[in-house]
Order: structure tokens, then C-alpha cells, then sequence
């Protein structure tokens, strides 16, 4: 009897690490999909000169939904900046996850795909912060959609971030407030098979990347390429 508790035991922590990876992998993969989508829709997105002058764009694919009314919602997501002070390519992805706060749109859906596009360096600075709370330590507005719709307001221009949420094909700006942000250490422990920290994945190159990282990126410069190839 006691040895087969231990096959048991030994079982769960091997099933436990399986399970996480396959979940950190599938979200960067899905993390992708979602910008690849948004991208393709002939008649709304993220305005592209908003997007070309942000420094980091969020996605939280199938962030929960346990009651928008009541101001639940649980989600994982992965986040990337620009390199070289803005003019570079996109970083290595780094992990986080969002919980609870208000939602200014109801979706009336279980879950939403939510992008957040960060538009400077303030905005990005909270990113590298250990934890911080959109709505209070950093603004966030409903972004502008369409492909070609001006993003020169002083209302979107004043934003440290813009929230965007798809559900159902139907896509939009999101109003978001006290939903607290984390970053995911063991996601990226998992993803690059070693401790990394945020600042070190947003801030400077990574060198290897994960293939699904590197599947992330190519939407992201497709998307925006670096300023300096423009």
C-alpha cells in the first residue's frame, strides 16, 4: 500500500508540470490567433498609427467572465514591448495575469479576448511594477476602433492604455477599472525553462526564443513593424 501512494504522488508531480506547460504554450499560441484576427477584419481593429506609436500591447485570450456586472473576471496573458527605446522589434513575451475589477461594456459571454495597447513609457513602466491596478495606477480608456480612425484625441492621446475587448466577432473599446495585474513567474519559468523576470524579457533581447514566441512576434511586427524598417 505504501508504495503504490508513492507511485501515486509521483504520478501527480509529473502530470502537475505537463499540464502547466501545455497551458503556458497554448496561451502564447492563443495570444497570437487573437492578434491575427483582429488584424484581418476589413472594417475594425486598432487604429494602425495608434498601434505604431504604442510601446507595448497586452493580450488576455478567453479572460473569464464570472460576472461582468458584478465586477468579476479572472484571465492569464502575455504582454510585449518594443525594444531599442521604442524603435525596435518586439520583445520576448512576458507572462501575467489580471483579476477581478469592472467592465464598462457588457458582453453578455462567459469569455472575452482583451487587448490592452500601451501607448508610453509610464504605461510601460507599471508593466515592470512586481503588481499594479489599471484605473489607479495607471489610466486606461476605451480605445478608438478602425483601421483608419484618428487616434489624435486628447482623450485616447492622455491614456497610459487603451482596452479593447472581442467576443462573438464583435469587437470594441472597453472601459476597465480596478482589475489588478500580476506578473505570471511560473509562466515563464515554464515557457523559457529558466527564471526570467519581466524587465529583463521587456527591456532587452532573448536569445533562444520559444518556437510559440517567436510565433507571436512575427504577428506583432506584421502587425507594427520596428520604426526603423518603416
Amino acid at each position: 500500500m505504501k508504495r503504490i501512494v508513492l507511485l501515486a504522488l509521483a504520478g501527480m508531480f509529473c502530470v502537475l508540470p505537463l499540464g502547466a506547460a501545455t497551458e503556458v504554450h497554448d496561451r502564447v499560441v492563443r495570444g497570437a490567433i487573437v492578434l491575427r484576427e483582429i488584424a484581418a477584419a476589413p472594417d475594425s481593429g486598432i487604429p494602425q498609427d495608434l498601434l505604431d506609436k504604442s510601446a507595448c500591447v497586452a493580450v488576455i485570450p478567453g479572460l473569464k467572465k464570472g460576472g461582468f456586472i458584478f465586477g468579476a473576471a479572472y484571465g492569464k496573458g502575455l504582454m510585449s514591448c518594443r525594444l531599442d527605446n521604442g524603435n525596435g522589434p518586439w520583445s520576448a513575451p512576458s507572462m501575467f495575469s489580471l483579476k477581478g475589477g469592472s467592465f464598462g461594456l457588457q458582453l453578455g459571454a462567459q469569455s472575452v479576448d482583451l487587448v490592452l495597447v500601451i501607448m508610453n513609457l509610464s504605461g510601460m513602466a507599471s508593466l515592470l511594477d512586481s503588481k499594479f491596478t489599471l484605473g489607479a495606477d495607471v489610466s486606461v480608456s476605451a480605445g478608438p476602433v478602425g483601421r483608419t480612425a484618428s487616434a489624435e484625441t486628447d482623450a485616447w492621446m492622455s491614456a497610459e492604455i487603451l482596452a479593447y475587448a472581442r467576443s462573438r466577432g464583435l469587437f470594441g473599446g472597453l472601459t476597465v477599472k480596478g482589475s489588478a495585474v500580476r506578473p505570471d513567474r511560473d509562466a515563464n519559468h515554464v515557457l523559457y525553462g529558466r527564471e526570467m523576470k519581466p524587465r529583463s524579457l521587456l527591456l532587452y533581447p532573448t536569445d533562444p526564443l520559444p518556437k510559440d514566441a517567436e510565433i507571436l512576434l512575427e504577428q506583432l511586427n506584421r502587425m507594427s513593424p520596428p520604426r526603423a524598417a518603416r
